[in-house]
This record gives structure tokens, C-alpha cells and sequence, in this order.
């Protein structure tokens, strides 16, 4: 007689960290993502960016902890129902874009701004979707391995390393699909390449915080998951 499996264990905080992830990652592309805005920096001066680079390292950030601390089969859901929920919001989008609106001076005007808004969408979500699918997974998977072969110590170098690969993916994808033939190219390359070091030095700065909210996780929740036995599989939502 086959035993049973032994049941799922419950986590205290790792919902609120899946939705926390979810709507940084919906803001952050639907927001702020086709805005152009300007940064000066010391030595670089006066740089164009895009306005989303200000809250879309975050998802970064929360996937590097739940990776850490759960394990990158549990990220892996988490990826998915962001996934999901992109998609969503993006036929959303093009659905109240479509709409024919209301025959009134008001709706006139309001539908020509969303449409400058949302007009976009579907180039900003296909690109934002395989993006975020390949430079999520490309994070996760990057920093489950360096786990495992640094057991466990160097969270500050697994962090980065894991962000630069993941952060290079998604700009590359996103701006590539979301935006190419749109900005012109050598706004379009700037701004990538910009952004790019931008996440990364974001992820940098950020580690202190990192290794504040891995440690409390860890302890809280009684977890430190290595992912030894991990089928990496992205298709999988087995662990």
C-alpha cells in the first residue's frame, strides 16, 4: 500500500509576497513602462530613461527572496501567476481600448489619451510578457544553482550575478519587441543599455535590505530551501 504524500507546507508570509510581486510587476509595465523621462547623474549628466526603471527592479528584488528562502519551484508558481496576470491586464487593456466610446465631447478627448496611454499595449505586453518569462526563470534558476554550489554563503554575490543575467534578458526582450521602430534607435539603445546598469546598480544598493528580509523569512518561516533535488523544468508546476 502506497503511503500518502506528506502535505504542502504552509507559509505565513508567501502570499503576501506573491501579490506584492504581482502588482509591482502590473505597475510597473502599464504604468510607467512607455514613459521617457530624464535622470542626471554624477559624470553621465542629463540621461533619457524609462520611467518604470524606478519600481520594476523590484520584481527582481522579491524574486531573489522568494528563490532564496522557498526555492525555485515555489518561485517558479509565483512566475507564472504573474504571467497569468499580465495577460490578463493586457487583454483587458486592448478590450476598453476597442470599446466604441460614448457619443459625448468628453469621451472624444478621454478616448484619444487612453489610446495614447493603452494604444500601445500589445507590443508593450508581448514584450513585457516574454521578458519578464525569460528574465524571471533566467534570475530564479541562476540563483538556485549558485546556491547550491556556493551552499549557501556569498547572498550578496548570487543576488547580483542572478539579477545581471536575468535584468540583461529582459531588456533585451523588452525593448527589442515593445519598442523598437517607435523611439528612435539610438534613444531605444540608450535607454536599454542605461536601464540595464541602472537594475543592476539597484540591485546592489538594495542588498543590505536583501539580506534584512532573507534573514527574517528564514527565521520565521523555518525555511531555507536548497534546491537540490529541483526539477528546473519552467513548464513544470511540480516541485
Amino acid at each position: 500500500m502506497e503511503a500518502s504524500p506528506a502535505p504542502e507546507r504552509h507559509y505565513r508570509y508567501f502570499d503576501l509576497l506573491m501579490a506584492a510581486f504581482i502588482c509591482i510587476l502590473l505597475c510597473s509595465n502599464f504604468i510607467g513602462a512607455a514613459k521617457q523621462t530624464v535622470v542626471t547623474l554624477p559624470v553621465l549628466g542629463t540621461l533619457t530613461v524609462g520611467a518604470g526603471v524606478l519600481f520594476f527592479p523590484l520584481s527582481y528584488f522579491f524574486g531573489d527572496i522568494l528563490t532564496e528562502v522557498y526555492g525555485y519551484a515555489r518561485d517558479r508558481r509565483v512566475v507564472w501567476a504573474g504571467f497569468v496576470a499580465l495577460g490578463f491586464a493586457s487583454l483587458m487593456a486592448w478590450v476598453i481600448v476597442s470599446l466604441p466610446p460614448a457619443p459625448n465631447a468628453f469621451m472624444a478627448q478621454f478616448q484619444g489619451q487612453l489610446e495614447g496611454v493603452f494604444g500601445n499595449a500589445w507590443r508593450i505586453a508581448a514584450g513585457s510578457m516574454l521578458a519578464y518569462w525569460c528574465g524571471s526563470f533566467a534570475n530564479s534558476y541562476v540563483l538556485a544553482r549558485m546556491k547550491l554550489k556556493t551552499r549557501g554563503r556569498w547572498l550578496w554575490l548570487r543576488a547580483i550575478a542572478s539579477t545581471a543575467v536575468g535584468e540583461g534578458l529582459d531588456s533585451l526582450f523588452f525593448y527589442g519587441i515593445a519598442f523598437y521602430g517607435i523611439w528612435d534607435t539610438h534613444d531605444l539603445i540608450q535607454v536599454a543599455v542605461l536601464e540595464y546598469g541602472l537594475k543592476v546598480l539597484w540591485e546592489i544598493l538594495a542588498t543590505p535590505l536583501t539580506y534584512a528580509l532573507v534573514n527574517f523569512l528564514k527565521r520565521a518561516e523555518q525555511e531555507d530551501f536548497y534546491d537540490a533535488h529541483t526539477r528546473f523544468n519552467p513548464f513544470s508546476l511540480q516541485s
